[in-house]
């Protein structure tokens, strides 16, 4: 692996790890209030039945927060595996040429901005120390003691989105049928705003653009879904 492509330990691990995971959470909120307040208004815009909507956004939400679930396990088991393929690489090479990898954590050391002395004693170093472990941080990226868990990230997927469905499924269900419409599109867009802002905090980019973006998103789908809906309505579907 190249100097270049070797990612920075102190903007990595734990810190990293916890930022894609609270970015992870907050994406998934948002993709739970967007999906099931699309399904809710495309039904309140064919019918008023309390009944079908309490029906269609328990659909929604348990179909939504399973198939994140399950689509975020299968990745992040590729991550991990991948993870674990390149330490056990590694490893063997470790062991097959000892003296070539430490001349690579040395050069690695060196590109980081030690001088040549410096970084080979600290290469020395960090070989006698642990090995594997110096070069899964240093030449990989990869903490060893915070690998990526399958399970975590299933979790964390349905339980995101699981809470982002609720507002718009109580929203539609609880109000009176009269106001019910207007009480759910003004909570979501509510809630969007805050997923925005707080996704655009998380990424470091400009609050009002992407707030903006996925307030307008979410309304489109909203717009759409109610069009979809009313349109079967009238033509007696």
């Amino acid at each position: 692996m190249s100097a270049s492509t070797v990612p920075d330990p102190a903007h990595g691990g734990g810190l990293g790890s916890r930022l894609n995971w609270l970015r992870a959470a907050v994406l998934g909120a948002n993709d739970g209030i967007v999906s099931t307040a699309g399904l809710v208004v495309g039904v309140a815009g064919a019918t008023e039945s309390q009944a079908a909507l309490l029906t269609a956004g328990l659909s929604g939400l348990l179909a939504g927060s399973l198939s994140m679930a399950a689509g975020e396990y299968v990745s992040v088991s590729v991550q991990r595996d991948s993870e674990d393929a390149a330490l056990a690489t590694e490893k063997r090479e470790l062991r097959e040429s000892p003296a070539a990898e430490l001349d690579e954590l040395t050069a690695l050391l060196t590109a980081r901005g030690l001088s040549p002395a410096v970084a080979r004693e600290a290469a020395e170093q960090l070989t006698a120390r642990d090995a594997l472990r110096a070069h899964a941080r240093v030449e990989l990226g990869i903490d060893p003691d915070d690998l990526t868990n399958p399970w975590h990230a299933a979790w964390a997927s349905f339980l995101a989105f699981t809470a982002g469905a609720l507002l718009p499924l109580l929203a539609i269900v609880l109000p009176p049928a009269s106001v019910r419409l207007w009480i759910t599109v003004a909570s979501v867009l509510a809630a969007l705003t805050l997923t925005g802002w707080w996704a655009a905090r998380l990424a470091a980019a400009p609050a009002p653009r992407a707030t903006l973006r996925t307030v307008a998103g979410g309304a489109l789908a909203m717009a759409v879904t109610y069009a979809a809906g009313s349109l079967l309505d009238v033509a007696g579907v």
